[in-house]
């Protein structure tokens, strides 16, 4: 072995091996599809109910298709060189054969139906996978009944959730369609008397079931009254009741009906919701809520526009006007259709005691004078429990508040609590389990920002400490979403933060979460459909447009595509139930 090259001495010890992996098997395939063309060395023949032999290899069919596994293991067939495919057009076993030979199909809208029933009845989740994508990219207010009843038949679960989902989105233009007619009535009652249908007014409901019932008068009469219990027709406006349904011959005849009419114009003329029992007739719906954002600034502008913001459409619009300007403000609701705009500055060096109410189920909603607070106060913290309104802290004419006050709604009263073991001024306020947490703020020995929490606890008028924030906030937006207490930006000083962190009251920390997209002080923070919406704000001296959501499964913030209308700091966000109409007023 002299002049040969010196093998080392590990490889002479160790047990060696080289793996070779085929970089495609695309050839392979190709080759299997010719033999299968050519019928070469193929052993089994499927014939479909119209006659037609499609030839094939059995190790092929059930190496790719579990239906042609058991077939071919399990079962008579394996022994048959003639297998009769029932429930199958040729043309459709014909496009799976060359699916599982190739891996390539062509979805169309004249062979989706047939192609998902097939592979359904195959058991080849690609291709039931690929149509049903198809058939969502497909979805329209014409098909979309067909396509959810589709999906219920072959129990496609993401399109039928999709389908549904479309649907209740789209209502409006659902039920001027034929598809909506053939419903059965049944079908018709789970759509309107769900809680997430988005629809422009309560008169479109109603309307569809009047269209539905006519259709078919003969069979579908008697159905009416059923019908009518789901639509909420005390949220229709009086003198559409009046004009439009009283009218009806259908209700008119019809003592089952008659009672709802009566109750829902009974609702109109007591206008009290603590005089009329709750049901669902009377209830708002939750499926459609958007963002109010109300008051705010934009050096030297305060402003007594709102707007609200529809995340489905992505689109703002301009709301009824505050009564007067309103910065540094308090928004909370209360009874679900109550927004309470609180306190704040009016002029800049003026703070107010006054309130506003904007009642969302009247029939032209607008801002009108409620019973004033007991103490002027701008920088404010609000929150609602169980219908409570509390205000707390703020500051007046150089003072800083600790105290907190809240307002019975059943009594219109304002009353004192006890109060904050620290003055607060540009604090945050979160609800969590029943419990207030104000967040933060600032005080005359703390202008840099407090990094300290206290929580009141209203059955025993009593405020106790909780863990302090990871860095100290003044003007943070403080949010609730999921169990979770959110402090998101704010000053700490001489920085504006793009900083968020969040408390679990089961882990007794703050937690740092990641930050957002831009520093923002003094922001708005609303929670909606599982999102956080964080709304303007302010670095150092300019205002903000811009809105961003934080969504926690993903730990990520997003920014909203449409900014608001208006660039706004100091200002106040509520999530609502869409507004039948919003007038100015």
């Amino acid at each position: 072995m002299q002049n040969g090259t010196q093998i080392p001495e590990s490889g002479k010890c160790e047990s060696a091996k080289y793996e070779y992996k085929k970089t495609s098997y695309a050839e392979l395939c190709e080759v299997l599809q010719s033999l299968r063309k050519d019928e070469i060395f193929c052993d089994v023949k499927l014939e479909t109910d119209d006659k037609k032999i499609i030839f094939a290899h059995k190790v092929v069919l059930a190496s790719a298709c579990p239906f042609f596994h058991a077939m071919f293991t399990n079962f008579a067939e394996k022994n048959y060189d003639l297998v009769t495919m029932r429930q199958l057009n040729s043309t459709c076993l014909q496009l799976l054969v060359n699916f599982i030979y190739s891996g390539k199909i062509v979805i169309t809208e004249k062979n989706v139906q047939d192609l998902l029933s097939a592979a359904n009845l195959l058991q080849l989740q690609e291709v039931k996978d690929a149509c049903c994508d198809f058939l969502e990219t497909q979805l329209c207010s014409t098909n979309c009944i067909g396509i959810n009843k589709i999906a219920d038949l072959h129990s496609c679960m993401k399109l039928l959730t999709n389908s549904e989902l479309y649907i209740r989105q789209h209502f409006s233009e659902v039920v001027d369609g034929e598809e909506f007619l053939s419903l059965s009535s049944e079908e018709v009652i789970k759509l309107i008397s769900s809680d997430k249908l988005i629809v422009p007014t309560e008169e479109k409901v109603y309307e569809c079931v009047i269209r539905w019932v006519k259709h078919e008068l003969g069979t579908r009469k008697c159905i009416l009254p059923q019908l009518m219990e789901h639509v909420r027709l005390s949220l229709a406006s009086k003198h559409y009741v009046l004009k439009k349904v009283v009218e009806e011959p259908l209700i008119k005849n019809c003592l089952e009906c008659n009672h709802y009419v009566f109750e829902a114009l009974n609702f109109h003329i007591l206008k009290s919701e603590e005089l009329i029992p709750q049901n669902t007739r009377n209830k708002p719906r939750h499926g459609d809520q958007v963002i109010l954002v109300v008051g705010g600034r934009f050096e030297p502008e305060l402003y007594e526009y709102t707007e609200w913001y529809d995340p489905k459409m992505d689109r703002w619009r301009y709301g009824p006007e505050l009564i007067i300007s309103r910065g540094k403000a308090g928004l909370a609701t209360v009874k679900d259709n109550l927004v309470f705009a609180v306190g704040g500055v009016e002029n800049f060096d003026n703070s107010l005691r006054s309130v506003e109410v904007l009642d969302l189920s009247s029939e032209l909603p607008c801002w009108k004078p409620t019973v004033e607070m007991l103490n002027e106060r701008q920088y404010l913290g609000v929150g609602v429990i169980n219908d409570y309104l509390y205000a707390i802290g703020g500051c007046h004419d150089g003072d800083i508040h600790n105290s907190a006050e809240v307002f019975n709604y059943k009594t219109q009263e304002w009353r004192m609590v006890s109060s904050m073991a620290t003055g607060r001024s540009g604090l945050g306020v979160g609800v969590l389990n029943d419990l207030l947490y104000v967040v933060g703020g600032y005080n005359h020995s703390s202008m840099d920002g407090l990094d300290t929490v206290e929580c009141y606890h209203p059955n025993f008028d009593m405020w106790t400490p909780v863990a302090n924030m990871c860095v100290r906030r003044r003007g943070a937006g403080v949010g609730v979403l999921d169990g979770v207490l959110y402090a998101v930006g704010g000053q700490d000083g001489s920085n504006t933060l793009s900083s968020v962190e969040t408390y679990r009251p089961s882990k007794g920390v703050w937690t740092s979460i990641s930050d957002m997209h831009f520093p923002r002080n003094d922001a708005g923070v609303v929670a909606l459909n599982g999102l956080l919406y964080v709304v303007g704000g302010s670095v150092g001296t300019s205002s903000l447009n811009s809105v961003e959501c934080y969504s926690p499964h993903t730990n990520t913030w997003t920014m909203v595509t449409m900014p608001m209308n208006n660039a706004r700091t100091s200002v106040g966000v509520v999530a609502i139930n869409r507004p039948r109409l919003f007038n100015t007023c």
